[in-house]
């Protein structure tokens, strides 16, 4: 396989994946695993900055309005789901390092899968209130445990502040705009192992552009489609889909 389609592909796949509630993590260990792919940091940190470009592109007002008052309940909000994601991530981190290998990466699919569908069961019946601290702590945790690959950090939030009674268009935007801190802050993480290893660049300059600029078209796709999707309260077909490609994975890791 060519260096130009693997890198469309990852940049595909890294912008559909990473707003849709099925893991762009999982989707790209699972790539990596089908095509004998080796994993690059570079490219990871590439489509990484990607992403954050397509939801500061969506919600760019929100995050405007976050920056001009640092002390509003919406800054607030954000902070306080940061908090607890952050403490997570941390205390399992050697464990969230090892789980790249993707020896859980099939079981991680099913619990998404599992989510998804108690959350479409559960929220038809749940009624709806404005974002408060108790469900961004709620969605900050959710997000902690999201970072294992299979486990859909979206889905995941999602699915947490929807059945903790969040609206759920307030919960999806509120959703995309904690990933900021969080895509952000493992980066900065990326980009240090990067220094402190060997730099290395051994991909065409033409390819490396083609797949910032898919993963972020694709970025932009995949949440206003996701928006719509929240409203609508319809997750069951991914939650088929992350249960046969769970299964599927079984045989391919």
């Amino acid at each position: 396989m060519s260096i130009f389609l693997v890198l469309f592909l990852m940049g595909l796949v890294q912008g559909l994946t990473e707003f849709l509630p099925v893991s762009s993590s999982g989707h790209l260990v699972l790539l990596s695993k089908l095509f004998d792919i080796e994993e690059s940091l570079f490219i990871s940190i590439l489509l990484h900055i990607a992403t954050l470009f397509s939801i500061m592109v969506m919600f760019w007002r929100d995050i405007w309005e976050l920056i001009k008052h640092p002390f509003s309940k919406k800054t607030m909000l954000l902070i306080v789901a940061t908090i607890p994601t952050c403490i997570i991530v941390l205390i399992l981190l050697p464990i969230i390092k090892s789980s790249f290998g993707g020896t859980i990466l099939p079981y991680c699919f099913l619990i998404s899968s599992l989510l998804l569908f108690i959350t479409e069961i559960f929220i038809k019946k749940k009624e709806t209130k404005e974002l408060d601290y108790k469900q961004a702590v709620i969605m900050g945790i959710a997000q902690g445990f999201a970072v294992f690959p299979g486990i859909s950090r979206s889905g995941t939030t999602i699915c947490a502040g929807l059945m903790a009674g969040g609206d759920k268009k307030e919960t999806a935007k509120f959703s995309f705009i904690m990933s900021i801190p969080i895509i952000f802050l493992s980066m900065i993480m990326e980009i240090v192992e990067l220094v402190q290893g060997e730099i290395s660049f051994s991909f065409p300059p033409l390819a490396i552009v083609i797949s910032f600029i898919v993963a972020f078209i694709s970025g932009i796709f995949a949440i206003k489609f996701m928006m719509k999707l929240t409203e609508r309260g319809n997750f069951k077909w991914f939650s088929i889909y992350l249960l046969l490609i769970g299964i599927l994975t079984f045989f391919i890791i």
